[in-house]
């Protein structure tokens, strides 16, 4: 099965995703640094979101650039994924509103988590399809960065009912992790 159309879907989505979070950036009622200073959680989280989002995209790009094909695991796996990482346009806005309320910044790092996992998810999936000796399997290795980040946010989630603040770092902390693209795999692709 070709894998175009797998990533043409997938970029369409995430595509509509940023487009629905910046549809909720509203400007500022007046000219006042007050009524600049009430949107400037709503533009932070805006801001987060915006970089989880185009780390996913970057990151499944060179992911599929490195397989050859996909199957009907591939495209569940990939879908979990979609799902995941649709639910953060909401939790943004939701996040943004509160001012990092604890409730809503838990959530927020469970939907980045279960993104994380549902992303390693797909990885593996990929892993298998393509073999064990395969480049994909050789690029993607054990991981540890992957893993790392769904624990960080594993102990970000609690921490957001005592010290949201603190929960929000931790969330910056993994997209600054992964903010050049994942070298592993473009280190390995031959142009």
């Amino acid at each position: 099965m070709s894998k175009g159309r797998l990533e043409a879907f997938s970029d369409g989505v995430i595509a509509i995703l940023i487009t629905l979070m910046v549809l909720e950036l509203k400007v500022p009622e007046g000219a006042s640094v007050e009524e600049l200073r009430a949107i400037v959680p709503v533009f932070l989280s805006y801001l987060l979101s915006f970089v989880m989002l185009g780390i996913y995209w970057n990151n499944h790009h060179h992911l599929f650039h490195a397989a050859r094909r996909v199957n009907g695991a591939i495209l569940w796996a990939n879908l979990h994924l979609l799902f995941w990482l649709s639910l953060i346009t909401p939790m943004t806005g939701w996040v943004g509103k509160t001012g990092s309320a604890p409730l809503p910044t838990a959530i927020y790092g469970g939907v980045l988590a279960l993104s994380g996992i549902a992303y390693y998810v797909l990885s593996l999936t990929l892993v298998r399809e393509e073999g064990p000796d395969s480049l994909l399997a050789v690029a993607v290795g054990k991981d540890t960065k992957g893993r790392v980040s769904i624990g960080v946010y594993l102990v970000a989630i609690p921490l957001a009912f005592v010290r949201p603040w603190l929960a929000n770092a931790l969330y910056v902390l993994v997209a600054l992790m992964w903010l050049v693209p994942d070298r592993r795999i473009e280190s390995k692709i031959v142009p």
